[in-house]
Formats: C-alpha cells, structure tokens, sequence
C-alpha cells in the first residue's frame, strides 16, 4: 500500500460528506440535462472525456508559473502572472466538465461521491491560493505570491492524486467495454424463439452481456453494457433503429453500435447475427475501413 491509500481510504469512509455531494449531484443531473450542452460538456464530439483535456491547461499553467519562481528570476514575473491569469479563465470550464462527469457516477457509488467531493474541494483551495498569489504579485509581493503558488502547487498534486484514483481505480470516464469487447467467432446467443419483435433482450455470450433486438426477419446486436457508465442497454427503449440508455439518455445504433447522442463518447461493440435452424449466433464486428 502506497502511503496515499491509507488517506483515499479514510476519505471514501467519510458518510458525513454524502449529504452535501448528494445535493450537488441531483442539481447537476437537473441542470445539465440531455442535450447539446451535456454532450458537448461530457466530450461526446470528441470520442473520450473532456474534462482530461481541459485539466492539463490548468495544471500546466500554474505549475508552469511555480517552476518560473523556483527556476528563474525576476525577469520572468510578468510570464508567471500570466500563465496564473490562464490558470484561472481555464479552471471554470474544467470544473464543470469534471462535475458532469461525477455527478453521472455519483448515485451509483459512494466512494466516487465522496472522493469526488473532496477531489473537487481540494482544487478550489488550489484556485484559491494562485488566485491570492496573483494578487500578491500584482501588489508587487513577488515573494508572498511565489510561497501562495507553491502552496497551490501542492494542492494541485493532492488533487490530481484523487483525479487519477477516480479514473482508473474507480472507472469515471473509461469506456466501459474496453476490455470486454466479445466473441470474435461464431458463437451461440439464444434460441430464436426467446426474442420478440422490438423488444430488447440481454443474453450473456462467454461472459459477455448482449443485446439483441429483432427487426422484422433481421436480429440486431450490440453490447449490452454501456460505454458510458456501464448500465445495462436491455433496461432502455428501442426507438426505431436506435436504443436509449435508461440511465443517462445515450442513444446507440442498433446495426453498428456508434454514439447517435450523449453523453457517451464511446461506441458499443457491434455484432454480426445469424438465425440458423432456429439458433442465434453472434461474432464481434469488423470495424469499417470508411
């Protein structure tokens, strides 16, 4: 155990931090509803999360400006106060696509709740402090506002610590079925019999959930778990050729898995379907060469 566990333990066993995160969740999940803002704030155009993009400008640019101080002279002030000033206009939007992605995970696991909770807290100190550094500096306080940013930098390692736990400890932003993809072979789903015109049923074929529809003398199928937060897509609704995630409103093509609509950025493995003397069977398919 590295010494930092023991601390993302304690911190995950906290309870008394359930009911702010809780509140701070269900106002998210209202206000940024299914919709172009939500998609655009989750990475959907992009193909993966945003919000790791976005911390790599903040961080970069106040550990930037702390290296000046520690690395350079008096010179560079005027670099240093203005990577801070980028710091901060970028640290807005990087907490909102973070708080977007949380708060999708949050009700479904108490140690993301609260981790995220304290992961987000620490940050604001960390803004806090280049804020006050920035301050100082302009006051013409260099000495006072390179301390401030070393302090902030530390609160930044702190903070990014728990950034990381969150993503791959805890499964916040990866697609889900990555590692799952399915059969690449031939291999039996379901009895013909077992599906029903526009209904969405889950099979487990070697360990992985399918989701097969039948459309008119067709059967459609994709990966039952999804990308984005790994709800089973059986649970959601089939509309035309797409089904709708029950959980946060994605939309997938039924015939080859791509995202139709966030907040997924990743597509569904997809799978060819034969129906062969009343026997399913399913292999993973071929991405396209388009």
């Amino acid at each position: 155990m590295t010494p930092l566990e023991p601390v993302v333990v304690r911190i995950e066993s906290l309870s008394a931090l359930d009911g702010p995160a809780k509140a701070i969740g269900e106002r998210v999940r209202g206000a940024l509803d299914r919709g172009a803002l939500k998609d655009a704030l989750s990475g959907t155009q992009l193909g993966h999360a945003l919000h790791p993009l976005l911390t790599d400008v903040v961080i970069g640019s106040f550990l930037s400006a702390s290296l000046l101080d520690l690395l350079g002279g008096g010179e560079n002030d005027g670099a240093s106060e203005r990577l801070i000033a980028v710091g901060i206009a970028a640290y807005g939007p990087t907490a909102l696509t973070g708080v977007n992605d949380w708060a999708d995970t949050e009700p479904a696991d108490d140690a993301v709740r609260r981790a995220g909770l304290v992961h987000a807290a620490v940050n604001s100190a960390a803004l806090s402090l280049y804020t006050a550094s920035l301050v100082a500096r302009r006051r013409g306080s260099r000495r006072k506002g390179a301390l401030l940013g070393a302090v902030g930098a530390a609160m930044l390692g702190a903070a990014a610590y728990l950034g990381g736990h969150l993503t791959l400890a805890k499964g916040v932003g990866p697609d889900q079925t990555v590692y799952d993809p399915g059969p690449r072979d031939w291999t039996p789903a379901a009895e013909s019999s077992a599906l029903t015109e526009g209904q969405p049923t889950r099979v487990v074929v070697d360990d992985t959930p399918v989701l097969l529809v039948r459309r008119g003398a067709g059967v459609l199928g994709i990966h039952d778990r999804c990308s984005h937060r790994g709800c089973s897509l059986s649970d959601g609704d089939v509309e035309g050729e797409q089904i709708v995630c029950a959980c946060h409103g994605s939309r997938f093509d039924l015939g080859d898995g791509s995202v139709r609509r966030g907040p997924a950025t990743a597509p569904q493995p997809a799978f060819e379907v034969r129906d062969q003397d009343g026997l399913i069977a399913i292999r993973l398919l071929a991405p396209s060469s388009d």
